[in-house]
């Protein structure tokens, strides 16, 4: 098992799950964040520090496509390792469904 991080992170990446983990398998994009499957240690404390409840266990039905997405963005995005402040429209993207439109392939900034 591993987690992922799923639509909802998608113009939010809030950094708060990338302060508690343990291995720093946390890579950033432009507007949305990815676990490397590889290096997850499946401890889970990610989970519940997000705040937009955009991680989930790969265990979940119908996460395949995401799990897929992490795996290949997190081989290209560079690692982030510490909380960084939010995009700031997160709040007003936190929750709308239909994002995957949105996502952009860019890195981000990197540690």
């Amino acid at each position: 098992m591993t987690f992922v991080v799923t639509e909802n992170c998608i113009k939010c990446k809030y950094t708060d799950c990338v302060e508690v983990c343990p291995v720093d398998c946390f890579y950033e994009g432009e507007n949305f964040l990815v676990i490397h499957p590889d290096e997850c240690i499946d401890c889970g404390v990610c989970e519940p520090e997000c705040p937009a409840d955009a991680i989930k266990p790969d265990t979940k039905k119908g996460l395949e496509d995401w799990l897929a997405l992490n795996k290949d963005l997190s081989k290209v995005w560079p690692n982030i390792t510490k909380k960084r402040p939010h995009d700031p429209e997160a709040d007003d993207f936190n929750g709308k469904p239909g994002k995957m439109p949105l996502l952009s392939r860019e890195p981000g900034e990197g540690d």
